[in-house]
């Protein structure tokens, strides 16, 4: 095998964790959208809304370095993303969009969200495209830490 032959091996892989990453990111945007859409209150709403946009850019950012790599950018949500959102919406149905409802579906996904970063940091990455997986990493930890809290916030006022 040449070293040309392994550069292209670890780049297609490199390509495939950022498909699922890029993929991730574009459930979680959707997913904001929908819960944002859900909720009443203007402040919640907006930081839902803010979130769906960062999910937007992070898969923006990732699909730049794929292209960059010589691959082909994944442009789709997963099935289990688009399940998830049906799952949000039966339920919010039932229980008329009750906030905390919300907020708990909007902390699964991030709970999905961390479990992918985590994996993908779990591979051998180049070091620049580590440096932005562990990046955006952070914001899903501090995303998924500022609803559980809105969350729990939820809980204790019902």
């Amino acid at each position: 095998m040449t070293s040309e032959d392994m550069t292209s091996n670890a780049s297609k892989e490199t390509i495939g964790v950022l498909n699922d990453l890029i993929e991730t990111c574009k459930d979680g945007e959707k997913g904001f959208k929908v819960c944002a859409d859900d909720v009443k209150r203007p402040e919640l709403k907006a930081l839902l809304s803010d979130h769906a946009i960062e999910c937007g850019e992070s898969a923006e950012e990732l699909k730049a370095i794929v292209k960059r790599l010589g691959g082909d950018p994944e442009d789709n949500t997963s099935l289990a993303g688009d399940l998830h959102r049906r799952w949000v919406d039966l339920k919010s149905m039932i229980l008329g969009k009750d906030e905390k409802a919300i907020l708990n579906e909007c902390e699964r996904g991030e709970d999905v969200a961390k479990k992918s970063y985590k994996d993908a940091l779990e591979k051998d990455l180049p070091a620049d495209v580590r440096q932005v997986v562990e990046r955006q990493y952070q914001g899903v930890l501090r995303n998924h830490d500022q609803i559980k809290a809105l969350r729990d916030a939820e809980r204790a006022r019902s």
